[in-house]
Parts: structure tokens; C-alpha cells; sequence
């Protein structure tokens, strides 16, 4: 169907048989497509369209459960965006509009309390968005700020004691008493084309190795060179790296100016003195090289540091870079 939001199919999903207190929590995640034309009907680029796609969360709980699960799932918020580069955010607090909401004062302030005492224990600053919650209950965003310090809303954690009511919601609890979960919204990256736009504004192109869309090109210094650049890089996919070869008709040169302005990570250059010792030659994006490093250790270095996400920008940055048996030397 085309919807503008996913969870009342998540509801759905709950409702589909009889449910029991050893089942909570229960987590139901998806990458849905949803459509929405907000009444602004604002577009700009990929932060804001009409057909995006969310990875939606509903998670459904007892009373008791509901502050460590919001707990532990803020803290799988912030190692993911920790993961990604993101480093710098803070929390906001979004309450009660009376004019938009539905439910009892007692609800939304159990809810908003909660939500307020697991922001405030995660040491993170916490501002207050007046009126700024959806219709359903209270929620805390996670506001980061890029490498130039503009501020994106990202993932969102919601207390929802509505929705359950709504869908007649309900589990067998331990007394055999038929009640009502509580759900708790969670958007971890939020819109994943907006969550995309932000991370090539914060790395303006240039993503590390571990994310880039490719993370090794072969630039053969002549076409004879090819055929043996071909084996070095079938062994990298092996290895799942995303690499490639550039089989072009450009002069090396060229090809190195392409790929540097693409922001490639690593370029492997190969020429008669790499081919005949078995080796390869490393250029990074600010220029510098690294020599004759031999072919095991190069996939060694490359998989390593994409395993460990590690940057690697420079020369410096690959003799960083441990390999399984030890440092792994190269020459400069």
C-alpha cells in the first residue's frame, strides 16, 4: 500500500494472534516507503521529498520495561551515529500540543517524564521543544551537528500509549489479566535519503574508506599492466572490497586527476618495477604514495582497515595500520 507511515501495519502485525508477557518486549523493525505532502509542500534535495523510505521501529512493552528499553535503545541511537562519523549532538524534548493530541494528562506526563530522566542520565545536553510532539505521545530527537556545525534532526525515540488503545492492543500479563502494551516509536537514521544527504554534507564527499561507495580503483601506468592490476583487484572483491579498475583510454595522469577529484580513498597504481617484484604502489587523496608494498600485505592493510574503520587519507595513515601477524612494513 502506499502509506504515510508504518506503523499501524506494525499494529497489525501484534494484533494477529494472542499475545503473552513472556513475548515483551517485542521489536518489529523494517525499512518501510512512505509518501507524505506535508502542507508546506517544501523539497530540497534529499532532506526533504514526498516518497521517502524510514527505518521504522515499534517496540512494544509493559509498564515496567518501558524506561530501560528507552534506555537501551537511545544507546543503540548514539553508537550508530558514533559509527557513522557523527559525533557531536545533543537531545531535544518534545511535548504535548493540546490543540493535536489525543490521550489523558496523566499518560503524556508519565510518558514525558520518563523520557526526560533516561535523556537527562545520558549526560547529553536536553532542550525542551514545547509543543513539538506528534499527536500520539512525547518524544526525545537526537540533534547533530555536521563538520560545519549546522544542526539535523536525525533518529527519534517516542512513548506511545495511544496507538495500543486505538488498535485494541493487548497481552495476557502473569495474573492472566488481559492488558495494554505500551509501543515506543524509534527511528535510528530517520529518513535514510535525508540520513545520506547529511553524511555528504559532514564529509562534503570525501567518506572514509570503510564507506565509500568505492573504496579502490587500479590505475595501470600502461595498458600492458592491466591484465596483472585485474588480479590484485578480483582478489579485493574476493574479499568483498568495492573496488575496480580503470581500463580507460586516459593517459595515467588523468586518471589520477579523476580519481582524486572523485574522492576515491586508494588508488593502486601498478607499473613494470610493482609487476615484476609482485607488488603494488598506494596514492591517497592528498597526494602522497606509498611504494612497492607486496600484494598480500596490500590486501592485508586494505581489509584491515576497512574492517577496524579506520581512516586512511594519507601515507601515514596505511603504516598506521595493523596487520593480523603485525605492523607490516612499507616503504615511503
Amino acid at each position: 500500500y502506499l502509506k504515510p507511515m508504518n506503523c499501524p501495519f506494525h499494529n497489525l502485525i501484534f494484533r494477529a494472534r494472542a499475545r503473552s508477557y513472556r513475548e515483551l518486549p517485542l521489536r518489529l523493525a523494517e525499512f518501510g516507503t512512505v509518501y507524505r505532502y506535508e502542507k508546506s509542500g517544501t523539497l530540497s534535495g534529499l532532506t526533504r521529498v514526498r516518497g521517502l523510505t524510514q527505518d521504522d521501529a515499534h517496540i512494544y512493552v509493559t509498564d515496567e520495561q518501558v524506561k530501560d528499553e528507552i534506555k537501551s535503545q537511545l544507546e543503540f541511537v548514539f553508537a550508530t551515529l558514533r559509527a557513522y562519523g557523527l559525533n557531536d549532538f545533543y537531545l531535544e524534548l518534545s511535548t504535548r500540543d493540546p490543540e493535536k493530541s489525543v490521550g489523558s494528562d496523566e499518560q503524556w506526563e508519565i510518558a514525558t517524564e520518563t523520557l526526560r530522566q533516561v535523556g537527562e542520565e545520558s549526560g547529553l545536553e536536553l532542550v525542551a521543544d514545547p509543543g513539538g510532539a506528534a499527536f500520539y505521545g512525547p518524544k526525545i530527537s537526537v540533534q547533530a551537528r555536521d563538520a560545519i556545525g549546522r544542526t539535523w534532526q536525525l533518529s527519534t525515540v517516542q512513548v506511545d500509549p495511544n496507538l495500543p488503545e486505538r488498535f485494541e492492543l493487548e497481552f495476557t500479563d502473569k495474573d492472566g489479566q488481559k492488558k495494554r502494551p505500551i509501543m515506543i516509536h524509534r527511528a535510528l537514521f530517520g529518513s535514510i535519503e535525508r540520513f545520506f544527504a547529511i553524511l555528504l554534507e559532514h564529509y562534503a564527499g570525501a567518506f572514509p574508506l570503510w564507506l565509500s561507495p568505492v573504496q579502490v580503483v587500479g590505475i595501470p601506468v600502461a595498458e600492458q599492466y592491466g591484465d596483472y592490476l585485474d588480479d590484485v583487484i578480483e582478489r579485493l572483491r574476493m574479499a568483498e572490497v568495492r573496488a575496480e579498475v580503470d581500463h580507460s583510454d586516459d593517459r595515467m595522469q588523468k586518471k589520477i586527476r579523476n580519481h582524486t577529484a572523485a574522492k576515491t580513498p586508494v588508488q593502486l597504481i601498478v607499473g613494470e618495477n610493482d609487476r615484476a617484484a609482485g607488488t603494488v604502489s598506494f596514492r591517497f587523496r592528498d597526494g602522497t604514495q606509498t611504494n612497492g608494498v607486496a600484494v598480500d600485505d596490500a590486501i592485508a592493510l586494505i581489509t584491515n582497515a576497512i574492517a577496524a574503520r579506520v581512516q586512511v587519507s594519507t601515507a601515514d595513515d596505511l603504516a598506521a595500520v595493523i596487520a593480523p601477524e603485525g605492523p607490516v612494513e612499507v616503504k615511503a
